[in-house]
């Protein structure tokens, strides 16, 4: 637990039960894992913690705000976090079973960043997701 303190204090978040249970969440998701409040909130009422739905919300918020959480807005209407990292990475999201995976892409990178600069910018932050069908499960019908 000593690491997720750490953690916490160095984004200036005050040390508490709720607040370390979910960063272990997070920290523990495989790649390409994204989760929901509502997620988070199942996975601790299956650890038996005593968290509830709004405290999930409002640390997972609180997280975002001071940098330890990214926020992303899938298609589907609700909003899903990842441990903020680094390195920057895009996504690949499945329209069929919501399966997302993870990739990054140095060209890509250097082609935005060469129309931005045509275009008078300097990137300072961007999102990609490319939406698609899982390749062998649900493209054939099934799901993955």
């Amino acid at each position: 637990m000593a690491l997720e303190n750490q953690e916490l204090r160095k984004a200036g978040l005050k040390v508490t039960l709720p607040r370390v249970k979910i960063y272990q969440i997070l920290e523990r998701a495989g790649e390409g894992d994204h989760f929901s409040a509502e997620d988070i909130y199942k996975l601790l009422m299956e650890q038996g913690e005593d968290v509830g739905l709004a405290t999930v919300y409002r640390v997972l918020t609180q997280f975002e705000a001071a940098g330890l959480v990214s926020r992303h807005h899938f298609d589907g209407g609700h909003s899903v976090f990842e441990l903020a990292r680094e390195e920057h990475h895009d996504h690949v999201v499945c329209v069929k079973c919501g399966r997302v995976r993870e990739f990054t892409e140095p060209q890509v990178s250097e082609i935005l960043d060469k129309v931005a600069d045509e275009l008078g910018f300097s990137i300072t932050d961007r999102t990609l997701y490319l939406y698609g069908v899982c390749k062998g499960g649900c493209e054939e019908g099934g799901k993955k």
